[in-house]
């Protein structure tokens, strides 16, 4: 599998967010928090504990690190072609915020998201809850005042409660966590219980999937590619990525279109889009 976290970014097919780049948007609060995250003893450890339930316990595919580097890239990258193609977003607006909290917001429930799974993998969204609030509690007053904090703990606790489909996003920014976390779908996500003899369907689709892109769209602002391998890549299209981008808020900003990359396969399937 490509390594997202360390993919360096280019104009099309964008991979990974480079805080060196050129932003849509005000970066530079973003990439201190970013730096923050990474030194950050206590949200790494969390990061590492998740996948003990998710992974060690129930045979569950990778929701660790790895996964929340993905799913960070992909949400930071998906909010800077969200912000080109000149969509608003409100859960920073609606609280008084500024612009540059907007992607701290985003990368802060990235992060954070699964760390529920250390209680357990059954409704881990809601057990992600109360342990992001001590966290953000003890990390975000070296960013913000007391009021502020409340404003940036509420949207980001938000956006972590609706990443799965039972809790619908009343922001812009929670619908791109929540479309960000089912983007990590390449070959091998699924790799641990399909290498334990798990064939189901949703760890064998995962294998058809060959890469995911970003790019910006002609006629919407994000045009999310997936190359597939064979026809069981369409699983994770319409039955994942789809179920997370219907009641997102983005369904009319992002366009899907998947493709059967592979010569010579079977072509039941040519080409899906969203």
């Amino acid at each position: 599998m490509d390594d997202v976290a360390t993919e360096p970014q280019t104009e099309n097919g964008r991979r990974a967010y480079d805080p060196d780049a050129d932003h849509a948007f005000p970066d530079e609060k973003l990439n201190e928090v970013l730096e923050f995250i990474a030194n950050d003893d206590e949200i790494q450890a969390y990061l590492d504990a998740q996948n003990v339930n998710a992974v060690t316990r129930k045979g569950y595919n990778d929701h660790g690190r790895k996964h929340i580097e993905i799913v960070r890239n992909r949400a930071l990258l998906l909010y800077d072609l969200l912000k080109r193609g000149g969509v608003e977003f409100n859960g920073a607006a609606d609280e008084g915020l500024d612009e540059a909290d907007e992607s701290v917001i985003v990368a802060f429930a990235a992060t954070l998201h699964d760390i529920g799974h250390i209680v357990h993998r059954d409704d881990h969204s809601y057990y992600s809850i109360p342990l992001a609030a001590d966290v953000l509690d003890r990390v975000l007053p070296n960013f913000y005042d007391t009021a502020n904090t409340v404003r940036m703990k509420g949207e980001i606790l938000h956006a972590i409660l609706c990443h799965h489909t039972e809790e619908d996003p009343l922001t812009t920014e929670a619908g791109v966590i929540r479309v960000s976390d089912a983007l990590d779908m390449e070959h091998g996500r699924s790799r641990i219980p399909y290498e334990k003899g798990g064939r189901g369907i949703n760890t064998v689709s995962s294998q058809a999937i060959k890469k995911v892109t970003l790019r910006q769209g002609d006629t919407v602002p994000v045009l999310v590619e997936i190359e597939m391998l064979n026809a069981a890549g369409v699983y994770q299209v319409d039955n994942l990525l789809k179920a997370k981008l219907h009641g997102s808020g983005l369904e009319d900003d992002i366009r899907i279109v998947a493709l059967n990359v592979r010569e010579g396969s079977d072509h039941i399937v040519e080409r899906v889009e969203l």
